[in-house]
């Protein structure tokens, strides 16, 4: 077992939490980054898009048709970008 030992001079307890409180939220930003990198390539069904913006469905139809959203079509099945989505929420094009 490796021990090692810090010593610490000329620095108050606050001033030390403070650095360290601020290293954590820097590490915290890298993974929250990394997780919402993610999120692009999540694409969700009518139904899913519908209850995330908490709409009806004929709604998310229309604002498709005019073209406020947009989808993919695969098959014969429907798909949102849950990122796109989000981008637009963001902007406020609503």
């Amino acid at each position: 077992m490796i021990t090692k030992t810090i010593q610490i001079q000329e620095i108050t307890l606050d001033e030390l939490a403070d650095k360290v409180s601020d290293k954590l939220l820097d590490k915290i930003k890298h993974y929250l980054d990394e997780f919402y990198k993610n999120e692009s390539d999540v694409f969700l069904t009518r139904q899913e898009t519908a209850s995330f913006l908490k709409i009806n469905i004929t709604t998310l139809w229309n604002w498709t048709k005019k073209g406020k959203i947009k989808s993919y079509g695969i098959g014969n099945r429907v798909y949102h970008n849950k990122q796109e989505i989000l981008d637009l929420l963001n902007k406020n094009k609503f």
